[in-house]
């Protein structure tokens, strides 16, 4: 049988364009306003700062320094 990670936190590595899965889960939280992201839904992150962002508004908050 299938196990699922329902409400399990996520560890990732984040590249460019892709993301690995360093422990499983089914979501991560946003960096900026720590928001639930489910891992289908993840579309926004930072290969430098290693974190993600539930929207690009709160992406570019982040490139930009404003948190």
């Amino acid at each position: 049988m299938l196990m699922m990670n329902g409400n399990k936190l996520a560890k990732l590595h984040y590249m460019a364009g892709q993301f690995r899965m360093l422990a499983s889960g089914d979501h991560v939280l946003c960096a900026i306003s720590g928001a639930r992201i489910p891992l289908d839904e993840l579309r926004y992150w930072s290969v430098a700062k290693q974190e993600a962002y539930a929207s690009a508004e709160f992406s570019v908050e982040a490139a930009l320094g404003k948190r």
